[in-house]
């Protein structure tokens, strides 16, 4: 049997594209993964200003932009250019909270919230569905108009034939 000429292509492409992540990343990926401003201003905050450092203007943001340079040059990653920051400018310097301690409530509670949503949901469809079976039933015989105006429907709708 003769596979279509797209299908085949379509089957050539996902083989390569199988064998390149086989072969791993790319030998320019390692110059790739290191750390940028621009990057690392979208995760850490102005602390005077309280904002993110990428939208802010001040004489202190200036001094966070030039201290991350700095650590950029030296040649450290991400992380250590983060610990560096919280010992510098204290903790109010990361945009997000911590994963220790209360802070990590900001990550879980809007989790158990979704999760007790979903569950609220899955206990009441049942419910749902066998109400709304029971109200087709109930209204399948019954006609959702009254005698005169259905009447009128049909005299209209004979009129269009």
């Amino acid at each position: 049997m003769r596979r279509p000429r797209h299908r085949r292509w379509t089957i050539g492409v996902g083989a390569l594209f199988a064998v390149l992540a086989l072969l791993g990343p790319p030998a320019g990926a390692a110059a790739a993964s290191r750390p940028s401003l621009p990057a690392i201003e979208r995760e850490v905050m102005c602390v005077t200003c309280k904002i993110p450092l990428n939208v802010a203007q001040s004489l202190q943001a200036d001094r966070e932009r030039a201290f991350i340079r700095e650590l950029i040059r030296d040649g450290r990653d991400e992380a250590a250019i983060k610990r560096a920051l919280v010992g510098q400018y204290g903790p109010a310097v990361l945009g997000l909270p911590s994963t220790h301690g209360f802070d990590a409530s900001a990550y879980l509670v809007p989790l158990l919230v979704v999760l007790a949503l979903a569950g609220l949901m899955l206990a009441l469809l049942p419910h749902w569905r066998r109400q709304a079976r029971a109200q087709a039933r109930a209204g399948a015989g019954a006609s959702p108009l009254a005698e005169p105006d259905a009447a009128r429907l049909d005299a209209d709708l004979a009129r269009f034939d």
